[in-house]
This record gives structure tokens, sequence and C-alpha cells, in this order.
């Protein structure tokens, strides 16, 4: 689904430090070159196995990354939120897309073509260290990903998709308890059960459609405590 998103796109990328270090031929090409997408809540807004056409930003909204075993079984690995970039990965190989990204609620993406990624990658400092922040951030979440899935506790696996890791230190997350558990791996009554402790213990306090982060550390130390060993 398409629409016109001008205006926050533009403002997206308005705030990229590598955007406001370009030439201004390069960042007038950028500005009219980007496209957008929407989607509803629940819709597939990039399928896996198709061609990738550029590298991908959420303007608005709330996206999840996940890929299907042949058997039909899911697993999501990554939430995507307003701000964020993804996709670099398959944009720097230009191989087909490996997972599906669909619309936690209703999202608008921003393209920017391959192409034009292509010769930033090429010609532009700025554009690289973001690039190689960028994957060096994706490295850790997929590492914690990895580890999250070996972790039995529920305790540990939504603290984990409610740090600094996932959402950059952002105290205020705008993240229903379904939407949580669909990036963690729970259903939306383990997600209830566990944030409720946790709003007891002083760690969060919850809103409709949102929590608040009230004692980072505390979640950490959560995060972090020793998983029971395996029978």
């Amino acid at each position: 689904m398409f629409a016109d998103a001008s205006r926050p796109a533009v403002h997206l990328l308005a705030v990229q430090p590598w955007f406001r270090r370009l030439p201004a031929e390069m960042a007038s090409r950028v500005t009219e070159e980007v496209s957008t997408h929407w989607g509803d809540k629940g819709e597939l807004l990039l399928r896996a196995g198709e061609p990738v056409e550029g590298w991908y930003a959420v303007v608005s909204g709330l996206a999840k990354l996940q890929s299907q075993s042949p058997q039909g079984r899911l697993s999501v690995f990554l939430g995507v939120a307003a701000g964020d970039w993804f996709g670099e990965g398959s944009a720097l190989k230009a191989e087909a897309r490996r997972y599906e990204v669909v619309a936690l609620r209703e999202t608008c993406l921003l393209c920017l073509p391959l192409h034009l990624f292509n010769e930033l990658q090429a010609t532009q400092l700025e554009f690289n260290q973001t690039l190689v922040a960028q994957m060096n951030m994706r490295l850790a979440q997929g590492m914690a990903v990895i580890e999250a899935g070996r972790i039995r506790s529920p305790e540990q696996r939504v603290a984990l998709y409610l740090s600094r890791l996932f959402w950059h230190g952002r105290k205020r997350l705008d993240l229903s308890q379904e939407e949580l558990g669909h990036l963690a791996g729970l259903s939306r009554q383990t997600v209830n059960r566990v944030l409720q402790k946790m709003q007891q213990d002083g760690l969060v306090s919850l809103a409709f459609g949102r929590v608040n982060i009230l004692d980072e550390q505390a979640l950490l130390l959560v995060m972090n405590r020793a998983a029971p060993d395996w029978p």
C-alpha cells in the first residue's frame, strides 16, 4: 500500500547526521527519490524471497522482522520502531530478502533506493560510518536474541526486549503488551503477568499501550540474571 508521507519522510532524513553532510545536489536527489510504503496492522510490508529494493527506515509505527520455517513455525527476531533503519546487510549483499517485515500497527516505511544506497556507500564517509555503527548494533542485538532463545525465564525475555539494546535508552515505550509478546515470543497473558510484577517492584509503570521504564539498572539485573541449568 502506498501513500503520500513526504513530510514525515523528509523530517526523518533531515535528522540523519549522514544526510546533513551530503553535498546539496546529492541531498536533493535522495529527497526526491526515496519512496514511502504504508501498511495496516498485521499487513505484510516486505516479503521474504523478493529482491531487495533499498535500505529501509520506519517513519511511523512499529514493524517486526520475522522468518518462517518450511514447517510454518515463525521466529520473530527484531522489532523496528519509528526512526530506526533496517536491512543494511541485505542491501550490501544485494541478495533476496531472507525475512519478512510485518506491521504491528499502522506503519509507514521509507525506502532509500538501492542505486542511491550503493552510490552513498561508495562515496560518502559519514554514510559508511553510519552503516558500520548500525551493523555493530545489529550484531549485538542478534547475539542477544540467540541467547534469549536459550533462556527459559519469561522475566528475562521481557527485560531484554525492554532494554536499551533495542530501544536506545528510551524511557517511554509506546508498546502494547500484545506487541511486546510478539517480539519476545510470549503470550500476551504471560507478558501481562511479568509486567504487573515489574510494576509492583518499581521497575516500570504501565499505561494503555505504553510501558514507562523507571529503573533501567534493575531491568538490566533481571535481564542478566543467571539462567537455571538445563535439566
